[in-house]
């Protein structure tokens, strides 16, 4: 059960990131209307990206260790 929940976390995690990454790549290429979240605040867009890339380092970290 400890692996499942490691692999939930960092699908769940892969998906923040690349929702926010394409949010703020398509602000950044003036696709504002074809953005998921409409571009609405860059820092947000940072932020997230940040906490989903460590969330995605702690759970492989930890999924390593269960093998």
């Amino acid at each position: 059960m400890p692996k499942a929940l490691c692999l939930i976390s960092l699908v769940a995690s892969i998906l923040v990131v690349v929702l926010f990454l394409a949010d703020i790549a398509m602000g950044f290429l003036g696709m504002e209307n074809l953005a998921p979240l409409r571009s609405a605040n860059r820092l947000m867009d940072i932020v997230f990206i940040v906490a989903g890339a460590a969330l995605i380092f702690m759970s492989w970290t930890t999924y390593r260790e269960q093998r």
